[in-house]
């Protein structure tokens, strides 16, 4: 049984830095691509940063590129993500997944996400 369940989020000031992670079990975790995904209030869900199985391959979205690193552990299933300089715009529940399985699959897995709120 696939489930991903994420941590770290939390209420964070304007250019302010937070870790996030992803605990990921019912897969070869280190055999699959995984990524970070956002969902803001009335705005769809968007992917933001992805990492190959072996971790050589890295993508972020334009939005988030030069401030959020993504990384893995593959011995402990988990995978990352460093948030630094956080704007409000940022504000969004954070969820994991994999961006490479159909997207039938993929809906079948999403956990319940970690919420982070950028404010003074």
């Amino acid at each position: 049984q696939v489930q991903l369940v994420e941590s770290g989020g939390g209420l964070v000031q304007p250019g302010g830095s937070l870790r996030l992670a992803c605990q990921a079990s019912g897969y070869t975790f280190s055999d699959y691509a995984i990524g970070w995904y956002r969902q803001a209030p009335g705005k769809e869900r968007e992917l933001v940063a992805t990492i190959s199985g072996a971790g050589g391959r890295i993508n972020y979205s334009d939005s988030v590129k030069g401030r959020f690193t993504i990384s893995r552990d593959n011995a402990k299933n988990t995978v990352f993500l460093q948030m630094n300089s956080l704007k409000p715009e940022d504000t969004a529940v954070y969820y994991c997944n994999y961006p490479e399985l159909h997207v039938k699959q993929r809906n079948a897995y999403w956990g319940q996400g970690t919420q982070v709120t950028v404010s003074s």
